[in-house]
């Protein structure tokens, strides 16, 4: 495993992070608790000592199963990451941008993007209780919320800094403007944005700032939510309540098979899976600092955490960019 230090923080995470959004549940098609809490365990005893997760997730439950899961572990060598700014409880409803509507036990849940000073610092303090620790290494905004000034929000950061809450504090899914006027207020470690083979949208503005202003990038979803996997090809049944029904439509499925097609001799060549190669790729790209891989049982998060034993030439990349080029 490789560990990369985060922008001009003095935090070390894992190349490969793990990706709690799926073993929360709600949007992937429910999970067993035993292996999300095995899963964790795996990871960790694999070198992926970075765990990044959110309040959203599972409403609550994948920070509690995190929390679970790390328990007898030494907590200074693993980094917790989390965020705040999606509200759902009825203290909350109402408040805020309307993001969409969730479902849970089969009923609609508003759920608003909310990221007040006030209700910062109490995510934080129910954050802390589920995760069961006194620090969140890094902290971060789950998603702009347009009702709240940023240097409102980030003056919450600061004030959680000052207070050793939190070790870092961090921005999801900001553009580069927004990541600009965020960083006069406190210093930003990082912005976590969706990036993959199939999304490079970052590369155009928010990768050269990133390189310029030493922020780190966290990606998410670089497996496009399994699709890069290959399985969804071979299988292709999801279950009927699994979000990803719709949002592989968006993709030019044809030329994604081909173009797996085309590169699967290169994971084969290293004895290497489809899911490995993707994400050693998405890690080697300019200003990237970590990868986010989730795990569904412990077999997952042990695959996900050998990723980085691949080696890749110039050569073999510029075959599998070629290859992108005809997507």
């Amino acid at each position: 495993m490789e560990y990369r230090k985060l922008g001009n923080t003095t935090l070390e995470l894992s190349a490969i992070t793990y990706g709690a959004f799926a073993i929360g549940g709600n949007m992937w098609g429910g999970n067993e608790k035993k292996d999300s809490i095995a899963s964790v365990k795996a990871s960790i005893d694999n070198g992926v000592t970075t765990l990044d997760t959110a309040p959203f997730y599972g409403f609550g439950l994948s920070e509690e199963m995190i929390g679970e899961a790390i328990k007898g572990y030494d907590r200074t060598k693993i980094q917790l990451l989390t965020k705040f700014g999606l509200v759902w409880d009825n203290s909350n409803q109402g408040k805020g941008e309307f993001f969409f509507d969730a479902e849970e036990a089969g009923k609609k849940m508003p759920v608003y993007k909310y990221a007040s000073k006030a209700n910062v610092v109490k995510e934080v303090e129910e954050s802390l209780q589920r995760l069961q620790t006194d620090y969140i290494d890094l902290l971060q905004i789950h998603w702009p919320d347009s009702t709240t000034p940023i240097a409102e929000t980030m003056e919450a950061l600061e004030m959680l800094l000052q207070q050793g809450k939190i070790r870092a504090a961090g921005v999801s899914n900001y553009s580069v403007d927004q990541l600009a006027e965020a960083r006069n207020t406190v210093n930003i470690a990082s912005n976590q944005v969706g990036y993959s083979m199939l999304n490079r949208g970052i590369e155009e503005e928010l990768v050269p700032y990133a390189l310029k202003n030493d922020v780190g990038i966290i990606v998410y979803s670089p497996m496009e939510r399994g699709l890069l996997t290959g399985k969804y090809f071979k299988e292709g049944k999801l279950k009927d309540n699994d979000h990803r029904n719709g949002y592989f439509q968006q993709f030019d499925l044809p030329k994604v098979k081909t173009f797996l097609d085309t590169i699967a001799p290169i994971a084969e060549a290293k004895n290497a899976t489809l899911s490995q190669l993707v994400l050693r790729w998405t890690s080697l790209q300019p200003a990237i600092t970590v990868v986010l891989a989730g795990a569904r049982n412990a077999e997952q998060a042990m695959a996900n955490a050998k990723a980085m034993d691949i080696r890749l030439t110039a050569e073999e990349m510029n075959f599998i960019n070629n290859a992108l080029a005809k997507i």
